[in-house]
């Protein structure tokens, strides 16, 4: 039975990167197991077939949500213009594997490579979100015409110094249209730089766009301090109807474990963190009760 908030999981979970063998393994037991939506990481462009991908989730009754990995050399933001143009090229060309596999956005820190931080005076900082906005623009618009929102996560002080919270995104991104960009909100890095979480969600309002989830320890959602129940309140009061995508990561791949800071096994399995996160939130969301763990 599938709950009334669509719930998702990003296949970082178990994989990166994402390959058409690898989603086909998945995928099945993604539905099997009653989620909704399945997140599909794009970290190079052909890593997986998109219209291959697109019939897979179909046959499953499986939705899908789209994420970029900005990797070094990914920036929007204080670089050179071939890296800014190869960034914005890359970032046109997920919108157009989101329309394919029908995705809703593109989601992700779309405005720097993860990791990279400097300091910036409150001048510096202006200049660079205008900056973003112009480069963005171009994605933005291309994003429309796709039916695609672009969906800009603020990440925690550690991973960068661009925009740590929602209201850092909602200034950086003043003047891009908001039905085709808004805020991809996580709750790691909520947990970390928003004082009350689900009172940042309510200052994000109509442009939460994509809402990724995890424990405060980057686990499964329920196993932790996170107060649930008044997210799941704030996003009703927002107008959110996109899924609850539990995201995190293996220590298989050590890149993207060194990325992630994924020193140490977060769960029993790396299944466990869909199954008991998937159990838990569907508690939540059917009837405002967390399913006891």
């Amino acid at each position: 039975m599938r709950s009334p908030r669509p719930i998702g999981v990003n296949t970082w979970v178990w994989t990166s990167p994402l390959t058409d063998d690898r989603l086909a393994a998945l995928a099945p037991r993604v539905a099997g197991w009653g989620f909704d939506a399945i997140e599909l990481p794009v970290e190079e462009v052909g890593d997986w077939d998109a219209q291959q991908a697109a019939k897979l989730l179909e046959s499953l009754g499986l939705t899908a949500t789209l994420v970029a990995a900005m990797r070094p050399g990914r920036e929007l933001v204080v670089a050179d213009s071939r890296t800014i143009a190869a960034t914005r090229d890359y970032l046109c060309r997920l919108v157009d594997i989101a329309h394919t596999v029908s995705s809703p956005v593109v989601a992700g820190p779309l405005y720097a490579s993860v990791g990279r931080t400097w300091r910036m005076t409150e001048s510096e900082r202006r200049a660079c979100y205008s900056q973003l906005r112009e480069n963005l623009a171009p994605v933005v618009e291309h994003a429309h015409g796709a039916g695609v929102t672009i969906a800009v996560e603020p990440l925690n002080r550690f991973e960068t110094s661009v925009i740590n919270t929602v209201d850092q995104a909602i200034e950086a991104l003043d003047g891009l249209p908001t039905d085709a960009c808004g805020l991809g909100l996580d709750t790691f890095h909520m947990n970390i730089e928003e004082q009350d979480i689900p009172a940042a969600i309510r200052r994000a309002g109509d442009r939460v766009a994509h809402v990724q989830v995890c424990g405060n320890d980057r686990g499964a959602p329920g196993a932790d301090h996170i107060d649930w129940p008044g997210i799941v309140e704030a996003l009703d009061e927002v107008g959110y109807e996109g899924p609850m995508t539990i995201e995190s990561f293996t220590q298989d791949n050590e890149t993207m474990a060194t990325a992630a800071s994924i020193w140490r096994p977060l769960a029993r399995s790396q299944d466990a963190i869909a199954v008991d996160g998937l159990s838990f939130l569907t508690g939540l969301v059917r009837g405002g009760m967390p399913v006891a763990r």
